[in-house]
């Protein structure tokens, strides 16, 4: 098991890896719309946060030695379901391979923001 690190997304805010590689897989941690240059939530609408949320997968992946269109699973995590067709909208620019896919609503995401998203992608 390896560890991945990259400046070009937000630091941990607890006790993981942005991401960690094993046995040909890479797994990122949840994403969320930190700027990684700011260090604070800077997007205000869903479709700005996703947008954020995706670079920030898009840079820990590259790290890893993976990409977007590797990814086999992703798990995306919303705070209000009604946000889910304009997520949709930006999620699918970015993940085009079209990998497995859950995503479900939820109370509270960290630093009260509107989506979160984690992937599971070939090396």
């Amino acid at each position: 098991m390896e560890k991945v690190y990259t400046k070009n997304a937000p630091d941990a805010i607890g006790p993981y890896s942005q991401a960690v590689k094993a046995n040909g897989l890479v797994f990122t941690s949840g994403q969320i719309a930190i700027d990684p240059a700011t260090g604070n939530v800077d997007a205000a609408t869903i479709e700005e946060q996703t947008k954020q949320v995706c670079e920030n997968l898009k840079n820990v992946l590259e790290a890893a030695g993976s990409s977007l269109g590797k990814a086999v699973k992703t798990v995306c995590f919303l705070a209000d379901i009604n946000d889910f067709a304009a997520f949709n909208a930006v999620y699918g620019e970015y993940f085009t391979g079209k990998p497995a896919r859950s995503c479900v609503a939820v109370k509270t995401l960290p630093k009260n923001v509107l989506v979160e998203v984690e992937v599971i992608a070939e090396l």
